[in-house]
């Protein structure tokens, strides 16, 4: 599994073995920098808060073991190993200051600032080798390949539903795509109308002629 981010109208790609390497792309279809990061260990996940990228290094050597770097949007290194001893770290989430990521191996997520300080290193365990991992900013989602199903936990890691949705054939990816509502500037036009609206069946109604 290698993941996919994007922010604003560029598309980060974590490119696994033997390439190693984080391309950028438009929305397009563009390419900007087809190895914008390269060297990485075995990338796999990979987001952004805007500012930086968080790729992590997915060691699948003996050990199993991973971390993750931190770049500039540009490519620029910030730090190699901003958050260590991780277990096959598969995805990352990223929500405000926190970093999330699946650990394939253990069956846990943990959860980090992106200064790289732990919060909880276990925030969620006895997941089924996690690797997807997505929010609706209260709650996370995460896919459980092994046992074919997703999980529902809240941002401060308590069970909501282990089981939410199941009879999946090992689910990797997932995304939550938000509720549509209008823009505060279609709200703002929407009241605008209404009141222009209101003033005209007014004026129609002085100016119509009296009922004797």
């Amino acid at each position: 599994m290698h993941q996919i981010s994007s922010f604003g109208s560029d598309i980060f790609v974590a490119n696994g073995s033997p390439t190693n390497t984080i391309g950028e792309y438009t929305t397009a279809g563009g390419t900007v920098n087809s190895a914008l990061i390269s060297g990485v260990d075995v990338a796999h996940g990979v987001a952004s808060n805007g500012s930086d990228i968080f790729v992590a290094n997915n060691d699948t050597g003996a050990s199993g073991t991973g971390f993750i770097s931190e770049y500039t949007t540009s490519g620029g290194l910030v730090n190699a190993s901003l958050i260590t001893g991780l277990s096959s770290p598969e995805e990352i989430l990223i929500l405000g200051s926190d970093i999330f990521v699946t650990n394939f191996l253990t069956g846990i997520v943990g959860e980090y600032t992106t200064s790289g300080g732990t919060v909880n290193a276990s925030l969620i365990s006895g997941l089924d080798g996690p690797l997807g991992i997505a929010t609706d900013g209260t709650n996370l989602y995460i896919t459980n390949p092994l046992a074919g199903t997703v999980s529902e936990y809240t941002t401060s890691g308590v069970l909501v539903n282990a089981a939410l949705i199941s009879g999946l054939s090992g689910p990797t990816g997932i995304v939550v795509v938000p509720t549509a509502v209008p823009e505060p500037a279609s709200l703002g036009l929407l009241a605008v109308g209404l009141a222009g609206l209101g003033f005209l069946r007014r004026k129609r109604a002085a100016s119509s002629p009296s009922a004797n």
